[in-house]
Protein backbone atom coordinates (compact mmCIF):
# COMPACT_ATOMS: atom_id res chain seq x y z
CA UNK A 1 0.00 0.00 0.00
CA UNK A 2 0.95 3.41 -0.48
CA UNK A 3 -0.04 7.01 0.21
CA UNK A 4 -1.44 9.00 -2.31
CA UNK A 5 -3.06 12.28 -2.77
CA UNK A 6 -7.06 12.87 -3.68
CA UNK A 7 -8.57 16.59 -5.29
CA UNK A 8 -12.07 16.71 -3.67
CA UNK A 9 -14.45 19.35 -3.52
CA UNK A 10 -13.53 22.62 -1.04
CA UNK A 11 -14.91 22.85 2.24
CA UNK A 12 -16.63 19.12 2.10
CA UNK A 13 -13.28 16.98 2.47
CA UNK A 14 -14.73 15.05 6.24
CA UNK A 15 -17.71 14.32 4.36
CA UNK A 16 -16.54 12.84 1.22
CA UNK A 17 -13.84 11.05 3.27
CA UNK A 18 -16.91 9.52 5.46
CA UNK A 19 -18.63 8.43 1.83
CA UNK A 20 -15.18 7.30 0.20
CA UNK A 21 -15.28 5.02 4.09
CA UNK A 22 -18.98 3.65 3.55
CA UNK A 23 -18.11 3.05 0.02
CA UNK A 24 -15.06 0.84 0.92
CA UNK A 25 -17.34 -1.12 3.89
CA UNK A 26 -19.26 -1.95 1.89
CA UNK A 27 -17.18 -3.24 -1.43
CA UNK A 28 -15.36 -6.07 -1.39
CA UNK A 29 -11.94 -4.33 -1.67
CA UNK A 30 -11.78 -3.10 2.47
CA UNK A 31 -8.03 -5.10 2.14
CA UNK A 32 -6.74 -2.66 -0.54
CA UNK A 33 -7.88 0.15 1.67
CA UNK A 34 -5.72 1.96 4.35
CA UNK A 35 -6.36 5.15 6.61
CA UNK A 36 -8.21 8.23 4.58
CA UNK A 37 -7.14 11.51 6.26
CA UNK A 38 -7.69 15.11 6.00
CA UNK A 39 -4.79 16.82 7.45
CA UNK A 40 -5.54 19.38 10.48
CA UNK A 41 -3.27 21.22 13.01
CA UNK A 42 -4.63 22.69 16.08
CA UNK A 43 -4.16 26.82 15.98
CA UNK A 44 -5.39 28.91 18.54
CA UNK A 45 -7.51 31.54 17.78
CA UNK A 46 -8.97 34.89 19.85
CA UNK A 47 -12.72 35.67 19.78
CA UNK A 48 -13.75 39.24 19.52
CA UNK A 49 -13.87 39.07 23.50
CA UNK A 50 -10.47 38.34 23.84
CA UNK A 51 -11.32 34.78 24.75
CA UNK A 52 -8.87 32.02 23.41
CA UNK A 53 -10.12 29.14 21.77
CA UNK A 54 -8.46 26.08 20.06
CA UNK A 55 -9.85 25.40 16.48
CA UNK A 56 -8.71 22.78 13.92
CA UNK A 57 -7.59 24.06 10.17
CA UNK A 58 -7.33 22.38 7.20
CA UNK A 59 -3.02 22.16 6.49
CA UNK A 60 -4.39 21.34 2.35
CA UNK A 61 -7.77 22.57 1.96
CA UNK A 62 -9.50 20.54 -1.11
CA UNK A 63 -7.37 17.45 -0.61
CA UNK A 64 -7.20 14.10 1.08
CA UNK A 65 -4.45 11.61 2.20
CA UNK A 66 -5.68 7.58 1.09
CA UNK A 67 -3.59 5.08 2.11
CA UNK A 68 -4.34 2.00 -0.43
CA UNK A 69 -3.31 -0.19 -3.37
CA UNK A 70 -4.07 0.99 -6.84
CA UNK A 71 -5.57 -1.08 -9.77
CA UNK A 72 -8.96 -0.96 -11.76
CA UNK A 73 -11.27 -1.56 -9.36
CA UNK A 74 -9.63 0.88 -6.04
CA UNK A 75 -9.40 2.98 -8.86
CA UNK A 76 -12.67 3.21 -10.09
CA UNK A 77 -14.13 3.22 -6.84
CA UNK A 78 -12.61 6.13 -5.36
CA UNK A 79 -13.20 8.27 -8.80
CA UNK A 80 -16.75 7.22 -8.81
CA UNK A 81 -17.25 8.84 -5.19
CA UNK A 82 -19.39 12.10 -5.48
CA UNK A 83 -16.88 14.80 -4.68
CA UNK A 84 -13.78 13.21 -5.36
CA UNK A 85 -11.84 15.06 -8.39
CA UNK A 86 -9.50 12.88 -9.66
CA UNK A 87 -5.58 11.70 -8.05
CA UNK A 88 -2.71 14.07 -8.20
CA UNK A 89 -0.03 12.93 -10.62
CA UNK A 90 1.03 13.41 -13.95
CA UNK A 91 -0.80 12.27 -17.15
CA UNK A 92 -3.35 10.71 -15.86
CA UNK A 93 -1.45 8.21 -13.62
CA UNK A 94 -1.41 8.63 -9.34
CA UNK A 95 1.63 9.15 -8.06
CA UNK A 96 2.09 8.18 -4.93
CA UNK A 97 3.66 10.87 -2.01
CA UNK A 98 7.11 10.46 -0.63
CA UNK A 99 8.00 9.11 2.58
CA UNK A 100 8.82 12.51 4.02
CA UNK A 101 6.23 14.02 3.12
CA UNK A 102 3.86 11.08 4.35
CA UNK A 103 5.88 10.95 7.82
CA UNK A 104 5.24 14.75 8.29
CA UNK A 105 1.65 14.63 7.71
CA UNK A 106 1.17 11.82 10.00
CA UNK A 107 2.99 13.57 12.72
CA UNK A 108 0.47 16.12 12.47
CA UNK A 109 -2.42 13.45 12.31
CA UNK A 110 -1.35 12.03 15.35
CA UNK A 111 1.12 13.93 17.58
CA UNK A 112 3.29 11.95 20.10
CA UNK A 113 1.71 11.76 23.30
CA UNK A 114 5.06 12.47 24.90
CA UNK A 115 5.46 15.65 22.82
CA UNK A 116 4.08 19.15 24.22
CA UNK A 117 2.53 20.01 20.76
CA UNK A 118 1.97 24.19 21.36
CA UNK A 119 -0.95 25.21 18.86
CA UNK A 120 0.17 28.01 16.90
CA UNK A 121 -1.95 31.16 17.36
CA UNK A 122 -3.52 32.51 13.75
CA UNK A 123 -2.38 36.20 13.37
CA UNK A 124 -4.04 37.97 11.06
CA UNK A 125 -0.91 40.46 10.28
CA UNK A 126 2.16 39.86 8.06
CA UNK A 127 5.43 41.84 8.89
CA UNK A 128 4.93 45.73 6.77
CA UNK A 129 1.36 45.33 7.39
CA UNK A 130 0.22 49.11 8.65
CA UNK A 131 -1.95 48.91 12.40
CA UNK A 132 -3.31 51.18 14.82
CA UNK A 133 -3.25 50.01 18.64
CA UNK A 134 -6.52 49.38 19.88
CA UNK A 135 -5.46 48.77 23.69
CA UNK A 136 -3.23 49.21 26.25
CA UNK A 137 -0.56 52.37 26.88
CA UNK A 138 0.04 53.29 23.36
CA UNK A 139 -3.62 53.10 21.63
CA UNK A 140 -4.38 54.91 18.66
CA UNK A 141 -0.72 55.12 17.87
CA UNK A 142 -0.27 53.68 14.04
CA UNK A 143 2.92 51.45 13.14
CA UNK A 144 4.64 49.03 10.66
CA UNK A 145 4.23 45.18 12.09
CA UNK A 146 8.30 44.23 11.89
CA UNK A 147 8.13 40.15 13.60
CA UNK A 148 5.41 38.55 14.64
CA UNK A 149 5.74 35.35 16.92
CA UNK A 150 3.15 32.99 16.15
CA UNK A 151 3.96 30.73 19.41
CA UNK A 152 3.30 33.30 21.81
CA UNK A 153 0.61 35.33 19.72
CA UNK A 154 2.86 38.24 20.17
CA UNK A 155 3.59 40.67 17.38
CA UNK A 156 6.23 43.37 16.95
CA UNK A 157 4.94 47.18 15.91
CA UNK A 158 7.49 49.65 15.25
CA UNK A 159 5.76 52.76 16.15
CA UNK A 160 7.03 56.76 15.84
CA UNK A 161 7.25 57.96 19.02
CA UNK A 162 8.79 61.90 19.65
CA UNK A 163 9.79 61.38 16.34
CA UNK A 164 11.90 58.21 16.80
CA UNK A 165 11.25 54.24 15.34
CA UNK A 166 10.49 52.30 18.47
CA UNK A 167 9.81 48.34 18.39
CA UNK A 168 6.99 47.58 20.83
CA UNK A 169 5.79 44.15 21.42
CA UNK A 170 2.32 44.16 21.77
CA UNK A 171 -0.92 40.50 22.16
CA UNK A 172 -2.15 40.47 18.42
CA UNK A 173 -5.79 41.14 19.80
CA UNK A 174 -4.08 44.19 21.53
CA UNK A 175 -4.23 45.50 17.15
CA UNK A 176 -6.33 46.09 13.98
CA UNK A 177 -5.69 46.39 10.54
CA UNK A 178 -5.54 50.28 8.43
Amino acid sequence: MRWYILKVQFNREDTIREALEKRIRLSNLKSSFGEILVPTEDVVEFTRAGKRRVVKKKLYPGYLVIRMIINDDTWFLVRETTGVGDFTGSYGKPTPMTDGDVERILKLAYPDADEEATPKTAIPFRPGDRVRVKEGNFQSLEGDVDRIDEANGRVTVIINIFGRSTPVVLDHWQIESL
